[in-house]
């Protein structure tokens, strides 16, 4: 019964696409950095890693007196942040990850956006907000031939949230915007699930509680929860992301701690409730 289960389970990962982000407190803390990485290593099938890397940019901003500035949860980049977020990103962040998962035997490729033209970005709109070298992403744009070319070879491409523009010039994205638009541009090639990783065991209710997980988000409900408090800051883009996903053809969309990415422990995020 035991090998039944595990051969049917691997055959269900080889049937699709799975795309992990991972951010917040995690990066920053070796561990917890290091058990995740095992576990994701072990994880069987296609798979994608997409990673942040904003507290880290934040505390080495402060040392070189540069403060971070940030609206909504979303970081204002001039063109000074610019440089030390694609530093950060694309340098420090990326290529420590790929090198604790290449020590764990996935053969991981470390990719900003602009690498084979994967992901293009554009310059946002100025208005009503200026967030300066900030870039949004359209799914229908992102290379997935590139993508599928990776994965079908047995790599483990692995994005940070740094891409280009139409001009040559480098954009900071937001790490939860491009796992998810390279989620929907994946479920045009195969069923693709999207988990979003971090320190919470999903979204809170209370901050300060962490038995205080909402199971489940459906767009009826994010407005209220938005309104009330009970999500806010960067847990807003994150979850916004997750609804656009879903409703553009990602077939679960998860928020969970960075231990549990084998589960189904956190908040799930769907079109609208199951009778």
């Amino acid at each position: 019964m035991c090998n039944f289960v595990n051969y049917y389970s691997l055959e269900i990962y080889s049937l699709m696409i799975s795309v992990y982000k991972i951010g917040g407190n995690v990066i920053n803390n070796p561990e917890e950095l290091k058990k995740f990485l095992q576990d994701f290593s072990s994880i069987p099938g296609k798979k994608i890693l997409v990673h942040g890397g904003g507290k880290e940019a934040t505390e080495l901003g402060k040392k070189t007196g540069l403060e971070a500035k940030m609206i909504d949860g979303r970081r204002v980049t001039d063109a000074e942040t610019l440089k030390l977020v694609t530093m950060v990103y694309a340098g420090l962040i990326n290529k420590r990850i790929v090198s604790m998962l290449q020590k764990y035997g996935c053969n991981a490729v470390g990719l900003t956006g602009a690498d084979g033209n994967v992901i293009p970005a554009q310059r946002r709109n100025p208005s009503p907000i200026d967030f300066g070298y900030v870039g949004d992403i359209n799914p229908e744009n992102i290379n997935t031939s590139f993508i599928s070319l990776l994965l079908e070879n047995g790599y483990v491409p692995v994005f940070c949230a740094i891409c280009r523009n139409p001009e040559g010039g480098l954009l900071n994205c937001n790490a939860d915007s491009i796992a998810s638009a390279v989620a929907i541009a994946c479920s045009n090639l195969e069923p693709t699930s999207l988990i979003y990783c971090f320190e919470k065991p999903g979204v809170l209710s209370d901050v300060e509680d962490d038995n205080s997980v909402i199971p489940l988000i459906t767009p009826d409900m994010f407005n209220s929860l938005v309104e009330s408090g009970k999500i806010s800051g960067g847990m807003i883009p994150k979850v916004t992301n997750a609804l656009k996903g879903v409703e553009a053809g990602i077939g679960s969309v998860r928020i969970c701690s960075s231990k549990a990415i084998s589960g189904k422990e956190g908040t799930t995020i769907q079109k609208e409730r199951k009778q």
